[in-house]
């Protein structure tokens, strides 16, 4: 279970040398359960990335905690094969140098070491994610975009991690695109067993593809509900966003 309890978390305005902060993320609490899809709704500068760091350990909360299992995400260990992540800009997420079965290969060697018997793997993590053994040898630039997220998806799955963050992870794609890799998305956690934290401002694909979502509104958690109840949310910044979308 990854439990985030009343993390808080602020930035520097205008640069390291400068004393005024801005508080980005204000005591947000919940709980992820195993196997499970969550979205986290928000528009621009909601702090959702923030939060994704903070629960990827890339980055420390001001105050408040992240742990997986007990464990704090920002031991390395505590997260290493159980949470990986898949991010909006997948050409700065992949080396350009390294083909694509060094980048998929990237996961399995840190968890597994370099002696790592990958025989057959990258072959069949590839075509889990749609796309060929050919693609093996292809680098970064010789992708498209949804070849690409699909390059990155197969990376995140690779050591079969319980949660998986996607940070806006469709938002760069087209839209028939999108729905290719949300239905990739459904079918590879049927496949592994594994849970999303599905990190979005689109309120339509979260509800495609999670269990419940969260609503967080200028770093403040402002409604958790069941996509089953979303015509049923009480808070009028959640009504707001649906009503954008429905009407």
């Amino acid at each position: 279970m990854l439990h985030v309890h009343r993390v808080q978390k602020s930035y520097r305005k205008g640069g390291m040398l400068s004393r005024e902060k801005k508080q980005v993320l204000h005591g947000i609490s919940f709980d992820w359960m195993p196997g499970e899809c969550l979205g986290v709704i928000g528009e621009s500068g909601s702090g959702k990335s923030t939060l994704a760091r903070l629960l990827l350990g890339i980055e420390k909360p001001d105050g408040g905690t992240v742990r997986f299992d007990g464990r704090n995400v920002a031991d390395r260990k505590a997260r290493l094969g159980k949470i990986s992540a898949v991010f909006q800009d997948y050409t700065s997420s992949m080396n350009p140098f390294y083909t694509v079965e060094k980048i998929v290969l990237e996961p399995l060697t840190t968890r597994y070491g370099r002696h790592f018997n990958h025989h057959g793997k990258i072959d069949s993590l590839l075509f889990q994610v749609g796309l060929d053994p050919a693609y093996r040898v292809k680098y970064p630039h010789e992708l498209s975009g949804g070849e690409a997220q699909r390059v990155c998806i197969a990376r995140a799955v690779a050591a079969e991690p319980q949660c998986i963050v996607l940070d806006e992870a469709i938002s760069s794609l087209d839209g028939s695109v999108q729905v290719q890799v949300l239905d990739l998305l459904k079918d590879l956690r049927k496949l592994y067993g594994m849970g999303y934290i599905f990190i979005t401002h689109d309120i339509e694909a979260a509800a495609y593809l999670c269990d419940r979502v969260m609503f967080i509104r200028e770093g403040r958690l402002e409604e958790m509900i069941g996509v089953n109840r979303l015509k049923e949310v009480q808070s009028p910044y959640a009504q707001h966003m649906l009503k954008m979308v429905i009407r």
